[in-house]
């Protein structure tokens, strides 16, 4: 993965125009938001090479999250949609020779909704990228639904089927995502479900089944993601000051990943 450092917001950036997205028609001026940074990454944000544009600020506090630096939006840097546009360009013809294309993750995108949506509708209509929106699902009702007909690719954190142990995680009720997943199915949106799993927390026998069943049942997820639990954003929590109270517990074994692959795919899934 190149890292790419994050440029200075572009307030003098040529306006859109008012008509000419989702998000420019509703704010009238063009749109800027709370970034954190910007990466080429592969393989871990969308099929191929992508642009990923971490947006600042998220609502949830799990317990294993590997960016606790981007949970606020003051933490981001006021950027101009026209900077991250640019940013992108440059790197358009390689993106798509190698099949990939634009995500915006964070943080949580879906906490600025219309900066989301304007980056979105441009990735996909003016450099011509396969776009994903990367998300907990838990602000799911502030997708409208433009911004999802911009976003061909939704990669959705499922990360506990039960509640007790979703609030355990997220410090959030498990509801939203749950209906946000359902929306999504109901629309026939591409989704690639993520679950995390994390011993002694998710790996519950019933709480796998859970997600499995579910996701299973909504006839749109085209892939699922099993990710070990790791400790590589450790350092992060004691830079913040911050207790990470996941310090000794382990990684799941190869062994514990592969059973819990089995579960989804005896659902009919494609998990890797």
């Amino acid at each position: 993965m190149t890292s790419l450092a994050l440029a200075p917001a572009t307030p003098a950036a040529t306006p859109v125009s008012p008509a000419a997205t989702p998000a420019a028609a509703a704010t009238q001026r063009p749109s800027e938001g709370s970034v954190h940074s910007w990466d080429l990454s592969t393989g871990v944000d969308g099929p191929g090479t992508r642009f990923v544009t971490f947006l600042s600020g998220c609502p949830l506090t799990c317990l294993y999250c590997h960016n606790p630096d981007t949970w606020r939006m003051r933490n981001g840097r006021r950027t101009s949609a026209d900077a991250v546009i640019a940013e992108a360009g440059k790197y358009v013809r390689f993106i798509s020779a190698s099949g990939g294309g634009a995500t915006v993750s964070g943080g949580e995108p879906l906490l600025q909704p219309v900066f989301t949506g304007e980056l979105l509708h441009r990735m996909k209509h003016e450099l011509g990228l396969h776009t994903a929106l990367d998300t907990s699902g838990f602000l799911g009702v502030r997708a409208t639904d433009a911004l999802l007909r911009d976003t061909d690719l939704v990669l959705l954190d499922i990360k506990s089927w039960d509640p007790a142990t979703y609030r355990k995680v997220t410090g959030r009720p498990l509801a939203p995502t749950l209906d946000f997943a359902r929306r999504l199915a109901d629309l026939g949106q591409e989704v690639h479900v993520r679950f995390v799993l994390v011993p002694g927390l998710t790996d519950d026998p019933a709480n796998v089944e859970g997600v499995a069943a579910f996701a299973g049942g909504l006839g749109n997820v085209s892939r699922v993601d099993i990710l070990p639990f790791h400790k590589l954003g450790e350092a992060k929590w004691q830079a913040l000051a911050m207790p990470f109270t996941l310090h000794d517990t382990p990684s799941p074994t190869p062994g514990q990943v592969a059973e819990v692959r089995e579960v989804f795919r005896a659902h009919g899934l494609h998990a890797v």
